[in-house]
């Protein structure tokens, strides 16, 4: 009979707080108790005749490119901000619904991690969109989430910098003592770079290539780094070819893609040596000696911490999960939330709180 009650309680509580790193690319969700427990595309697939969401996430990314004329399928965000408020809503609904499981009497409490370089504007439209399924709505820095999930000591009087390459922005940032001391927000990260092939392939072999192909290249043969062994990898793309309008295929070389990746990837070079000229003397000897720290997906680009390694002259790490790290900094701020408290923002409290 214990064991029942237990059981019930165990599955039944008042609120289970979330932890949302609300991607331009993908969305990630923390539960209190469950870990990271969702991963998917920040994608929803309007039916335009409705108004109304036909998919959510990973199913409606499969449209992406592929849809008739009365669906659209569309990213909510873009460069890291809402761009779709509607669509961003419904996402986060969704997103929210499914990993609550509809248990709890009260609407979850929820920390949100967000670019740095957002304004006020930008900033009330996450939190807005954010009670759609929340009864109280935090807002975190990205790069101070980032660097809590790659267990830096934020905390603590010593300086420590992070570098979180997202789909939509690179966070730059240097902290200490709990706060961001330097930073800079970046509107450049993995669409860009993505861009910057559809680009290349297009002047260099006129071939058209959609979104989710040039993603699919700078996975599996994109690089930052000269490497004899790798250059030589070749990837097949298949396309359209500009002048005949009929598909086509090509062969590639990482040494190619490389070469249509630099632009990006030498202005996110720029925004990390800005924010390291900025950096107190005594932070920036401290991040000499410990390193500088790579998160978000733009860390797992073969070589670029090799990259900023050689530009920078400091040793660049990347985080164990970098995928991972703001939606685990999410994670643990509520985890802690007594501690952590005051690194995050103002609260925003919603009128739903009990759930009907």
């Amino acid at each position: 009979m214990n064991f029942l009650k237990y059981k019930f309680w165990n599955n039944f509580q008042f609120s289970r707080d979330i932890g949302i790193d609300l991607g331009t690319a993908n969305t990630l969700i923390h539960v209190s108790g469950k870990g990271v427990i969702l991963e998917e595309p920040s994608v929803v697939a309007m039916d335009l005749e409705e108004g109304v969401p036909l998919a959510v996430g990973e199913e409606a990314k499969s449209m992406l490119g592929r849809t008739p004329g009365n669906i659209k399928a569309v990213r909510p965000l873009r460069d890291g901000v809402i761009a779709d408020f509607d669509a961003a809503e419904k996402m986060i609904q969704t997103f929210i619904q499914k990993c609550n499981e509809g248990k709890g009497i009260l609407a979850p409490r929820i920390v949100i991690g967000i670019p740095s370089g957002i304004t006020s504007v930008e900033r009330r439209a996450v939190r807005e969109a954010g009670l759609a399924g929340a009864r109280e709505v935090y807002l975190i820095d990205e790069p101070v989430a980032a660097a809590i999930g790659a267990s830096l000591p934020v905390t603590e009087p010593v300086g420590t910098m992070i570098v979180d390459i997202g789909g939509g922005t690179t966070e730059v940032a240097v902290l200490s003592l709990g706060g961001t001391v330097v930073s800079e927000s970046l509107r450049i990260a993995g669409d860009e770079i993505n861009d910057s092939i559809s680009s290349y392939l297009k002047k260099k072999h006129s071939m058209a290539v959609g979104e989710r192909t040039s993603e699919k290249i700078k996975i599996k043969i994109g690089s930052a780094f000269p490497d004899n062994n790798f250059d030589n990898t070749t990837f097949e793309v298949r396309g359209l070819h500009l002048s005949s309008g009929l598909p086509r295929s090509i062969t590639l070389t990482s040494g190619e893609v490389r070469e249509a990746m630099a632009d990006p990837l030498n202005k996110i070079i720029d925004a990390i040596k800005r924010t390291l000229e900025r950096t107190p003397p005594e932070l920036a000897a401290d991040i000499v000696e410990r390193g500088i720290m790579l998160a978000g997906g733009g860390a797992l680009i073969r070589g670029i911490n090799d990259l900023i390694t050689q530009e920078t002259g400091i040793f660049t790490h990347i985080a164990e999960e970098p995928l991972l790290c703001v939606v685990n900094g999410c994670g643990e701020i509520l985890d802690d939330f007594r501690k952590l408290k005051r690194i995050v923002d103002t609260i925003e409290v919603g009128t739903n709180s009990i759930r009907n």
